[in-house]
């Protein structure tokens, strides 16, 4: 008869790839059930979008088979519970990570990418929300077509709380969903930010494992107010090939790594990395030149999460408010999909192994 003890020593043995040590000592290791020839337990991942399951999962059978015998008729069934920092947090005390994507250049895609890779997210199970932070040119109501939706307003502990729009699944406030979609939003930084803490604080965001911050190009209030309102889990950077990209890149990753600040660089994304034809699904025309993206992470040492084709699919489906994440699964909704995966991966590594952000203070 295989007893308990007899499993956690075998899976003792078993490292978490990312976060390298054994998975009983992470206690990722539960429900562990034995009965004549029939071992099963369950593994408990630090993210539903972990892109190594498999390969833990198949450790783990190795490691009963090498440690116990073989023979046995295993069952590893694979959860996840996404791992936090903000136990504590005043602002936003349901909402476990609280993510940056940030651009140094306007027009590189990156509304684009917060929206797909917030649906890749989903996908995987995790509960994900978008605070449209451009509010100058707020681009996600368009994006996920809720342009002529407005949130609603109840009271919650004697304040008026703002519900969230939610379309496929997704939480969203953008300053378009409070505006007339044709006017200008003709406004001094103060409003901006004012409007931005209001949707931090005056919002009902309730439950999420990722909230997803669609910040405006540059560096400016919007970025200050940010990290002055929340302590951010981290930001990704998300830029297009060319030099004049990069050199915009540059800068607002730069901003993350200053010291006052300090949000930790969780990767880059280079959109429109290449661009493929439809017609020509295998070919790669590198139109915007080649590996800036890569070049950029190199030089801060921060990962590469993800290189995103440049197709027609993916305007069309931000035209349509219907992004291509919602699409059947094609070459490029995987390289999203990989890069979300990727970006869950780096967060939970940070999260095990780096401190918690801070509040900025600027006196």
């Amino acid at each position: 008869m295989v007893t308990e003890k007899q499993v956690l020593n075998a899976l003792s043995h078993v490292e978490e790839p990312d976060l390298k040590k054994d998975l009983v000592t992470l206690n990722m290791i539960k429900d562990i059930e034995t009965e004549g020839q029939k071992i099963s337990f369950t593994v408990v991942l630090t993210t539903p979008a972990c892109p190594l399951k498999e390969l833990i999962k198949t450790r783990c059978i190795d490691a009963i088979e090498e440690h116990i015998g073989s023979g046995y008729d295993i069952t590893v069934n694979m959860t996840a519970e996404v791992t936090s920092i903000r136990n504590s947090a005043p602002v936003l005390p349901g909402v476990k990570n609280i993510i940056a994507i940030s651009s140094g250049k306007g027009g590189v895609g990156k509304s684009t990418v917060t929206a797909n890779l917030a649906l890749a997210l989903k996908k995987s199970g995790a509960k994900v929300g978008i605070l449209d932070a451009d509010i100058f040119g707020p681009s996600i109501p368009l994006m996920f077509g809720a342009e002529d939706v407005q949130p609603l307003i109840s009271p919650k502990d004697g304040k008026n709380m703002i519900h969230p729009v939610i379309q496929y699944g997704i939480k969203m406030i953008s300053i378009g969903f409070l505006t007339p979609k044709d006017n200008a939003v003709v406004w001094r930084g103060p409003m901006a930010s004012q409007a931005l803490r209001q949707f931090f604080g005056d919002v009902d965001w309730g439950e999420l494992d990722y909230l997803l911050i669609d910040l405006p190009p540059g560096t400016s209030d919007i970025h200050l107010s940010l990290v002055q309102t929340v302590p951010v889990t981290g930001a990704v950077i998300v830029t297009t090939p060319q030099k004049v990209a990069i050199a915009d890149a540059t800068k607002g990753l730069a901003m993350f790594k200053q010291p006052q600040i300090n949000v930790p660089i969780l990767g880059v994304v280079e959109n429109m990395a290449y661009f493929t034809p439809e017609e020509l699904p295998d070919n790669k025309y590198y139109i915007f030149g080649k590996d800036g993206g890569k070049e950029l992470a190199a030089k801060f040492e921060a990962p590469l999460i993800g290189e995103i084709p440049l197709v027609q699919g993916i305007r069309e489906g931000g035209d349509e408010g219907r992004p291509l994440m919602m699409e059947d699964e094609n070459p490029t909704s995987v390289a999203f999909r990989e890069t979300a995966e990727r970006l869950a991966q780096q967060l939970a590594i940070r999260n095990a192994t780096a401190p918690v952000t801070e509040r900025v203070q600027v006196s």
